[in-house]
């Protein structure tokens, strides 16, 4: 269902507002503010589960992984010397800073964020870990700053479900992305639709669920983006620990008077899928 003009500036508000609280206290799971996340050492459990490994955690600053993920788009990207990639929310820099290492020095990645106290937060962690290679920038995966034909991969980890134009997002990255360049990422998609209490609430955009599409919906919107052999890779169920207290739960548990069966239920109609696509190659 198409999304109004006024709702669309109102998600973006609320996801900003509450990312903006997110990188001032240092990390949340989805983003709640009482986290289940909340403490450094769930963080780093649940980024094991969804795909990092235990030498990729200790790789990066302090304070650059928030668990905000829901999977690992770096792993996939079979990432080479040289190249130049794009992370479409970059937050605070965990995944640009994985990706820089695979690039080398002669390499580039540019983050994108549109919360400015997440690019300030992005750059500390950069200057504090000494990355050259790495820049963030401010600004919205709708509307990229970044050339055309500019960048080798384009990544992105659990962002683009929080947006409101998501064929906009694909169009841009298409736009960015050089003949041949490569799309990976991870994101939530559903397995069938929501009730309509969450499908309807924009707070529900944060906890990664109100906005997330129906997984052939999805696919099909990158495919008209113009992207070919768009294929997932991996397929799992969202973390429970993440969905028990992320804003979605919250109202359903306490508000709402939902049993905890029920959560579980909604929650296991929710995956986080890896996700790859190609640019054509225009030299024929």
């Amino acid at each position: 269902m198409a999304i109004n003009i006024e709702k669309k500036e109102k998600i973006k508000r609320v996801v900003k507002e509450q990312y903006a609280r997110i990188a001032k206290q240092d990390g949340s799971c989805c983003g709640p503010l009482q986290s289940c996340c909340g403490n450094g050492d769930i963080v780093q459990q649940i980024s094991r589960k969804i795909g990092y490994t235990e030498k990729e955690l200790e790789a990066v600053p302090e304070g650059a992984n928030l668990g905000l993920g829901c999977g690992n788009p770096v792993a996939l990207a079979s990432l080479k010397e040289n190249e130049v990639v794009l992370d479409l929310g970059s937050g605070a820099g965990f995944d640009c800073f994985l990706a820089a290492q695979k690039v080398g020095k002669g390499g580039k990645v540019i983050g994108v964020d549109m919360t400015p106290e997440m690019i300030e937060k992005a750059r500390e962690n950069a200057s504090k870990g000494r990355y050259e290679n790495v820049e963030f920038r401010l600004g919205e995966i709708e509307n990229l700053p970044v050339d055309d034909n500019y960048v080798d991969v384009v990544i992105s980890n659990c962002v683009i479900n929080l947006s409101p134009d998501k064929r906009r997002v694909f169009i841009e990255a298409f736009r960015v992305l050089k003949p041949g360049g490569r799309l990976m990422i991870s994101d939530t998609v559903l397995l069938r639709n929501l009730p309509d209490f969450i499908k309807n609430s924009i707070e529900a955009y944060i906890g990664c669920l109100s906005g997330a599409l129906m997984k052939d919906e999805y696919i099909k919107v990158i495919k008209k983006s113009g992207f070919e052999n768009v294929r997932v890779i991996d397929e799992t169920h969202f973390p429970i620990e993440c969905m028990n207290n992320d804003p979605t739960a919250i109202p359903i548990l306490e508000n709402l008077k939902i049993p905890l069966a029920k959560v579980k239920e909604i929650a296991n109609a929710v995956v986080s899928i890896k996700i790859s696509g190609a640019k054509p190659d225009e030299t024929f």
